[in-house]
């Protein structure tokens, strides 16, 4: 009894430790400003990680397929981070407005911003809609034609569709995965100017990848999730998660290899991209205790390390390829 005590102790201490210092960048803003920059998780960049990946793993694959200067490959790519900063921003910002109530009755959420009180929900509306003003002016000035309507539907239906879903599906986390995913279109097409529709629905379908991520996620919350009512896979698959993250896991790995092959990728990719997945994924299955809050936090922010797997290989891939451009031309 003792014993279990101090475990308990010590956690919460361990998560309130945590939560202090996930604040504390937060603290360089006036007070005023500091719920405004918690709706859209800003002390929390996994997020955006997530959300960047996608949009650098497509730019990365289309810059490989047309050969790319590498000067306007990194400012694309700066672009990209722009593009996944602003678009996540908002999905938070329009997902709390929805599930503000439903926040309220879960113990990890009941502080933020809207479930606290903290912020009303016209300021917060009103935030939603100037970050959509922002975020359609920005599109607009970045991208056009086909890539431009591409990325308007990512920013504003996709992710207001989500939280609805979290009441009437299991499978909001197959939705999350579809839309943070889209971002890879949105780079293809703005890079190509086509839509290479073997190539990208094959990458795509690898939307697979966010549904281990947000089910570990969401792991933390069953028990408040289900009182809650408040859907998610987790819920659904209960005992079953780990071979649900296991398939998950595996179709990913097989998807992005299929669509290496439709682009031509080279070995790099097959290598650290490919291979570095999977070992990233078999250290999750065999390290994560999704009966542990604690555990399923550190799990869910590995996944944005992942990203810097998959692109690496990518990167060095379009590298070798923009060296053998060169040295033909020299020849």
């Amino acid at each position: 009894m003792s014993s279990h005590l101090n475990e308990k102790l010590t956690l919460d201490f361990t998560q309130a430790e945590f939560l202090d210092i996930r604040r504390k960048p937060l603290d360089v803003f006036p007070s005023v400003l500091r719920p405004y920059l918690e709706l859209i998780r800003l002390e929390k960049p996994t997020g955006t990680k997530l959300m960047f990946w996608p949009f650098a793993w497509g730019l990365t694959m289309a810059a490989y397929s047309v050969k790319m200067h590498w000067t306007t490959y990194t400012f694309r790519l700066m672009q990209c981070l722009l593009n996944a900063f602003i678009i996540r921003s908002s999905a938070c910002t329009i997902n709390d407005i929805f599930d503000r109530k439903m926040d309220a009755g879960v113990e990890r959420t009941k502080n933020r911003p809207l479930a606290s009180g903290r912020i009303s929900v016209f300021a917060a509306t009103s935030y939603a809609l100037m970050q959509y003003a922002i975020g359609t002016a920005w599109f607009y000035l970045t991208v056009e034609d086909l890539a431009l309507s591409v990325a308007l539907v990512q920013l504003l239906p996709i992710f207001a569709i989500y939280p609805l879903l979290k009441r009437v599906t299991y499978w909001p986390q197959a939705w999350l995965g579809f839309a943070m995913n889209f971002g890879l279109i949105t780079a293809w097409v703005s890079t190509t100017n086509t839509f290479d529709t073997p190539i990208l629905v094959t990458a795509m379908a690898a939307c697979w990848w966010q549904v281990p991520s947000d089910t570990i996620y969401a792991c933390q919350d069953i028990e408040d999730d289900v009182k809650m009512g408040i859907r998610s896979t987790a819920i659904l698959f209960g005992s079953y998660i780990r071979p649900l993250l296991i398939a998950c896991g595996c179709s990913f790995v097989v998807l992005l290899c299929g669509a290496g092959i439709l682009n031509g990728q080279g070995p790099a990719f097959y290598t650290l991209s490919v291979g570095g997945l999977l070992l990233h994924l078999i250290r999750q299955w065999w390290t994560v205790d999704l009966e542990i809050p604690k555990s399923c936090w550190a799990n869910f922010n590995s996944n944005g390390q992942l990203g810097w797997i998959i692109w690496l290989g990518l990167v060095i891939d379009y590298a070798i390829n923009l060296r053998l451009i060169q040295a033909n031309l020299w020849a």
